[in-house]
């Protein structure tokens, strides 16, 4: 027992050690780099909301995170209990999430963007064009839902049979059981695995930038263009990545301890 507080001790005087050094790292790194022609106003306007008049940058990829979650969730719900099902649709869901999931997320970007103007034309012989923003989240819902039906799905082989012949025996149809008890409890017992799958889906819209999309990467790569400053935009891109990932996952982790201690009560 007496180990513990020496161990504890041992551990605060690394993290602060590593700190310091990293603190110092940083410093001469910073110093050297040329952030006044990067940090004036037009450019941090530009980097956050894009262009006047139109939301790109930062704003953007925020806006497509917060979509994308509530889509991905229900999609992902949907084929998860389509895959924990007997028959064809379960053969069907199946065969969806594991080509998804063997694809590149960069190929599905591009086959929604090039190819369903193409697969359109085929049927209807119209010529249309697919909104660049648009694509994306047609893509990145295709992608995401597979993984996160592969997480639900993992949460529904943890629910035991008594809960759902409990939830039957109420009178309550399967779309109620699964609707109202079971994907909630789901949701709760794998939100660490979920909410880590958001963070990453958060960082991935920057692959938005191949066809167009004015997010945040894509801005600060036109803002590179102009000012040929790789190391100080990517940088200033990099932090705000990390802080936001960063207090997404402290988030996250304080509902998780929240909504477990609910559980356990």
């Amino acid at each position: 027992m007496a180990d513990a507080p020496l161990n504890k001790n041992k551990e605060h005087l690394i993290h602060l050690s590593s700190g310091i050094i990293l603190s110092i790292l940083m410093f001469f790194y910073f110093k050297h780099l040329n952030l006044k022609p990067v940090l004036t106003e037009d450019n941090i306007r530009f980097l956050l909301f894009g262009m006047p008049g139109e939301i790109g940058g930062l704003a953007l990829t925020l806006l497509l995170t917060l979509i994308l979650v509530p889509i991905t969730l229900i999609f992902g719900a949907f084929l998860a209990i389509l895959r924990s099902s007997k028959g064809i649709l379960k053969w069907i869901a199946s065969f969806y999430i594991e080509v998804v999931r063997a694809t590149p997320l960069i190929m599905v970007i591009f086959w929604v963007y090039f190819a369903i103007p193409i697969f359109i034309k085929n049927v209807t012989n119209k010529d249309i064009s697919v909104q660049p923003v648009i694509a994306a989240l047609i893509a990145f819902s295709i992608f995401t839902s597979a993984y996160i039906a592969e997480i639900l799905r993992s949460g529904l082989n943890s629910i035991s049979k008594g809960t759902k012949e409990a939830a039957l025996s109420l009178g309550l149809t399967k779309f109620q059981m699964y609707a109202y008890i079971i994907i909630p409890l789901v949701i709760k017992r794998m939100l660490p695995s979920l909410l880590a799958q958001y963070v990453a889906m958060f960082k991935d819209t920057s692959l938005a930038y191949i066809i167009g999309v004015i997010e945040f990467f894509r801005a600060a790569t036109i803002l590179n263009n102009r000012l040929f400053l790789s190391m100080e935009i990517f940088t200033i891109v990099a932090i705000v990545y990390f802080i936001l990932s960063f207090i997404m996952s402290r988030l996250a982790r304080k509902l998780e301890i929240r909504w477990r201690k609910q559980l356990s009560d």
